[in-house]
């Protein structure tokens, strides 16, 4: 890959088809986003995984909704890992590119840093919410934490809650190219099959506790086919996935080159975050002049970080909530 193409792959999701297995899927290339993601923070190695995975995954599953605002993905656990969310956000116009925002919060004297990131979650959920705007009512799915991976939890979620087969292999970490410095990478593909050849299961699954797997939903000819583009899939290398050498269309006809692939316009993406002093102060309009007075500090100001960027706000608190204490 010459350095143009490498640039031209470098922080975008490419939609493509295997038409002779009716698998769709998508290959992902997150590398100045994710820096941007944890650079906003100084988060512990443990961490910084669970934040790059979930970003990953993010990116992948973003760009497979019809989504007019804000896909939202969060675990929530007991562990000291206690919340990673992500947030994607839909592209303004045709071309342009998508956002993504990323954060945790995680009890630092629990870390067991020497150990598996994903066992610092413990028992939980993983949730996906779907936010198409202002008259719109929120979705909301959510499947118990499962296997040994957050990308483990997103494939029990899709099996469970939509029914739909879902595989991802995803790499990431830092690395250092000849005469540049140290950064992120990460790269994925997610295969789904497509809704249509998903038959409906009733039955209890064969996954972690009951819940459903893929080979749980498919059968006959459309087991065999996800079977195969699984197969494939597993011959996947991480140099492939997070490499500057290799371009996502020369890893799908590597991998899938029998399946028939055909590949769609690729989606940019961006770090971005949505926070604003107006959102801020539309946050605090519910509250009435007691509370304000309460969150006013010594330099009588009131102040908000933003947890995905670290925008600092300073209001001044004549200006913020209901302007009345309606307690008295």
């Amino acid at each position: 890959m010459t350095l143009g193409s490498k640039i031209a792959w470098d922080d975008t999701v490419l939609p493509f088809q295997l038409d002779r297995s009716d698998v769709r899927g998508r290959v992902a290339r997150l590398d100045g986003v994710l820096d941007r993601v944890l650079d906003q923070h100084d988060y512990p190695p443990v961490i910084e995984s669970l934040v790059a995975e979930m970003a990953l995954l993010t990116a992948l599953i973003g760009q497979t909704i019809k989504l007019r605002w804000k896909l939202s993905l969060q675990v929530r656990g007991d562990g000291p890992a206690r919340l990673i969310a992500t947030d994607y956000y839909a592209p303004e116009a045709e071309g342009a590119p998508a956002h993504i925002r990323a954060y945790a919060s995680f009890d630092a004297d629990r870390l067991d840093e020497a150990g598996a990131p994903f066992d610092q979650i413990g028992k939980g959920y993983f949730a996906i919410l779907i936010d198409q705007g202002q008259g719109n009512v929120p979705y909301q799915g959510i499947t118990p934490i499962s296997g040994g991976s957050l990308r483990t939890c997103a494939e029990t979620y899709f099996a469970q809650s939509e029914q739909l087969p879902t595989r991802f292999s995803l790499d990431f970490g830092r690395s250092t190219i000849a005469g540049e410095g140290e950064a992120w990478r990460a790269g994925g593909i997610m295969l789904q099959k497509m809704p249509k050849a998903s038959p409906l299961a009733t039955q209890g699954g064969s996954g972690d506790a009951g819940l459903l797997a893929p080979d749980d939903i498919l059968e006959g000819d459309e087991g065999e086919n996800w079977s195969r583009a699984n197969i494939l899939l597993d011959s996947v290398e991480t140099i492939e996935l997070i490499g500057p050498h290799v371009q996502p269309t020369e890893l799908l006809l590597r991998l899938f080159h029998e399946e028939a692939p055909r590949v769609f316009d690729p989606q940019p993406v961006q770090f971005g975050c949505s926070c604003s002093e107006d959102r801020v102060r539309n946050s605090l309009s519910i509250y009435s002049a007691k509370d304000i007075a309460t969150m006013t500090t010594d330099e009588g100001l009131v102040t908000a970080d933003c947890q995905f960027c670290g925008a600092h706000y300073r209001l001044d608190p004549a200006t913020l909530g209901l302007g009345s204490d309606s307690d008295d």
